[in-house]
């Protein structure tokens, strides 16, 4: 009788340990389709900022030739000076 009490408390435990160990892979692979969402989340958001600034960037310098004057635009090192060709065609 006492072999039968001492087998049903290892069960017991067997249970406990395997629910413990199931419920720390769930969370585990939860975590990991969760931090994939943010990282996607997060690149979707990059993207539209970085797409709205190309996009100001380029409405600032048709604002700015559509004036007639010289519009200087420097990347690095090297500065071009732009004008709309509208403007030029109206100086003839």
């Amino acid at each position: 009788m006492l072999k039968r009490g001492k087998m049903k408390n290892t069960q017991t435990w067997t249970i406990v340990v395997l629910a413990i160990l199931l419920l720390a892979a769930a969370g585990y692979i939860g975590y990991g389709y969760y931090a994939s969402y943010k990282t996607q989340q997060q690149t979707a958001y990059f993207n539209l900022g970085t797409q709205y600034g190309y996009t100001a960037a380029v409405s600032d310098l048709m604002n700015q030739a559509a004036t007639c004057q010289a519009v200087p635009v420097t990347i690095g090192n090297q500065t071009l000076n732009m004008v709309a060709v509208e403007c030029l065609q109206q100086q003839k």
